[in-house]
């Protein structure tokens, strides 16, 4: 390989929640043992987006800074060529985040008391903006065969067609579940939404991440239909490790929606951008960074297939539902017959292992693992051997 999938940098005591809460439970810096949780990953930074910051730093002031036409451009022509969408420059708003980012769709385009449409189990902070913002959350299961993940399409038009229902935040690929949803998957969700007015925020923030044999498709690259009822969320920050950078590209085709949501934004940040060294180390990644990202996706592809087929062999009552994009392997743990909560008792105080406990999901989340394996290899091995002997005693 031409880059470092090997080194990791120890994150103890520099502001990183995930390696801070191993502290917690007594993994100490000489310990050789790192955190499988927040979706951030144990890899270094791609060298082309580290030269572009430090000429950054050598050559530039730390100003205010609005996105250029170069670093907008770079964008664009990442959606055309890994995604085959003719995204538009003026499409674009920035946020600091995705959970900004549907945070202000959520006050934008609905008030309180209406209905938030969410295929769960999902992303925990998509149930924060439903109920910290006091809407109602409108809960549609999705159908769990074992292996994967679908859509209980019966159901979900029955909830549009709610006339409470205003707004479906799709999570896309689907986190924690893996799903990569199909062409048909999605232009079903847009033909419902579109019938019953419900619009749709989708948040397409791990959309680079998409193992073999799976293709993403970008919600608004549908119709022109889907694009003038959505919102597409998308960022560098998974993708290339960016995340404390804090820089976002919202898409917004329809005009008037996207000035609603430009509006909305001024009453809570007047001044919206993101900072300069964002701006510069995300241009630097879509332009520079795409041999970088194959390699990155080939490492992920392998700790898949190495945990797969360990579990099979020695943890057989484990199941582990199929990883189409995102590098969050989702685990059933049911079969081992453990309380959740001991199960993540075990997990801390036995095995050492820090994954992101299913239960923070939703309920049907309970006794199921989220694990984080953009990670060096060696790690996985190691984690799975305590994991064994933790489990069978």
């Amino acid at each position: 390989m031409k880059y470092d999938f090997e080194t990791v940098h120890r994150r103890f005591n520099t502001g990183s929640g995930k390696w801070d809460e191993m502290m917690k439970f007594g993994v100490k810096e000489s310990d050789d043992i790192i955190p499988f949780s927040v979706a951030d990953m144990e890899f270094v930074t791609a060298p082309e987006i580290v030269d572009a910051l430090k000429h950054e730093l050598d050559t530039s002031i730390m100003g205010y800074a609005n996105p250029t036409d170069e670093y907008l451009d770079s964008v664009c022509s990442w959606m055309k060529d890994r995604h085959n969408w003719n995204a538009k420059p003026e499409w674009i708003l920035p946020s600091h985040g995705i959970v900004d980012a549907f945070f202000e769709a959520v006050k934008t385009y609905t008030k309180e008391g209406d209905g938030i449409i969410l295929t769960t189990p999902v992303y925990y902070p998509m149930y924060m903006a439903v109920n910290f913002t006091h809407r109602t959350l409108i809960d549609c299961p999705m159908i769990n065969t074992g292996t994967r993940y679908e859509i209980d399409f019966d159901d979900f038009e029955r909830k549009a067609e709610d006339p409470n229902a205003k707004m479906l935040i799709l999570c896309s690929p689907h986190n924690p579940c893996g799903r990569v949803w199909t062409r048909e998957e999605l232009s079903r969700i847009a033909e419902i939404c579109m019938k019953n007015h419900v619009l749709v925020v989708s948040d397409e923030i791990h959309f680079d991440l998409i193992m073999p044999r799976h293709k993403h498709t970008v919600y608004a690259s549908l119709s022109d239909e889907a694009a003038n009822n959505c919102l597409v969320l998308t960022a560098p920050s998974k993708t290339f490790n960016i995340a404390g950078l804090q820089t976002s590209n919202i898409f917004i085709p329809n005009p008037e929606l996207r000035k609603q949501f430009s509006d909305s934004l001024r009453l809570s940040n007047p001044n919206p951008k993101c900072n300069i060294l964002g701006y510069r180390a995300s241009e630097a990644a879509y332009r520079n960074c795409a041999n970088w990202l194959d390699e990155c996706l080939s490492v992920i592809d392998k700790n898949r297939n190495v945990i797969v087929e360990f579990i099979a062999r020695e943890l057989p009552e484990i199941r582990i539902t199929n990883l189409e994009g995102t590098y969050l392997l989702w685990l059933d743990c049911n079969g081992l017959g453990i309380d959740y909560r001991e199960l993540e008792r075990i997990n801390h105080e036995e095995a050492r292992l820090f994954f992101d406990e299913g239960y923070i999901f939703g309920k049907q989340g309970e006794c199921f693992e989220r694990w984080n394996i953009a990670c060096p290899t060696r790690y996985i091995h190691e984690a799975l051997e305590r994991m064994k002997r933790a489990y069978r005693k």
